[in-house]
């Protein structure tokens, strides 16, 4: 367990520093290429993300302290649902991984804890070191036509120039968009983009639709920090062992 404070800690420093600050001038050079001619987005990469929610300490109205690498404002929820996001930011209890769940997207690609990408032409594997989850999103293929709602939903991507464009579809109502309380329905549609810059770091950008509660599509922006070149992999995490303070954290009468 200590060692996963130890990858979150680090990622407490490294968002407290600007992301220009992070990487030296020197390391600026030629995005690397895979074989089929697309940026490699091969590797282990770690956002920016200081906390176990999968959250930077956001200012007054939601938005995120300059320099972290990191932009959202809330999402727009429906008037009527106000009063219940409320209530489920009041009591920790509620959050997916408290409960050991599965965080869903965008917020898994935001939790602190690293992740790992297998890019291939025809598909792009990610693995996470949080809750062990993994993703398999096939390249130029589209969604199944039966698809069940499951907590991850089902990715299928492909590339807008050096830009990878993920799209994900079929989820279940269970997960958060990030670890603020912010639910969504099973209506969710999310659109990620993948751009690795020279400064050795993944741009990405996930866009939310939900219908059912929001008013509008939702925008989040994150930066992923490579890990340096050395052995590294994504090590195992058991949320039940991890878990071990839930009980401090349940408020009396919650579920």
């Amino acid at each position: 367990m200590s060692n996963h404070f130890l990858r979150i800690s680090l990622a407490i420093a490294l968002a407290a520093v600007p992301v220009f600050a992070q990487t030296p001038k020197a390391a600026a050079k030629p995005i690397p290429h895979a074989a089929d001619g697309h940026p490699d987005l091969s590797g282990i990469w770690q956002a920016l993300g200081v906390s176990l929610t999968g959250e930077t300490p956001a200012q007054p109205g939601g938005a995120y302290p300059a320099g972290s690498g990191r932009s959202r404002e809330a999402p727009p929820y429906k008037p009527e649902l106000q009063a219940h996001v409320r209530e489920l930011v009041a009591d920790p209890a509620h959050s997916p991984s408290a409960q050991c769940m599965l965080l869903g997207v965008p917020a898994i690609t935001m939790n602190p804890m690293p992740l790992e990408i297998v890019q291939t032409p025809k598909k792009t594997v990610i693995l996470y070191e949080v809750m062990r989850a993994f993703r398999i999103i096939p390249t130029g293929t589209p969604h199944p036509s039966d698809l069940d709602p499951t907590y991850m939903g089902d990715s299928v991507g492909h590339w807008e120039g050096d830009t990878y464009v993920v799209d994900v579809t079929g989820f279940n109502d269970k997960t958060w968009l990030d670890g603020a309380g912010h639910f969504h329905s099973g209506a969710l549609h999310v659109t990620e983009r993948y751009t690795r810059t020279p400064e050795d770091t993944i741009h990405y950008e996930a866009v939310a639709e939900d219908p059912g509660v929001l008013t509008k599509p939702w925008k989040v922006v994150d930066t992923q920090l490579r890990h340096p070149p050395r052995e590294d992999r994504v090590m195992e995490y058991e949320c039940a062992q991890n878990n071990i303070d839930l009980p401090h954290i349940v408020k009396p009468g919650s579920k």
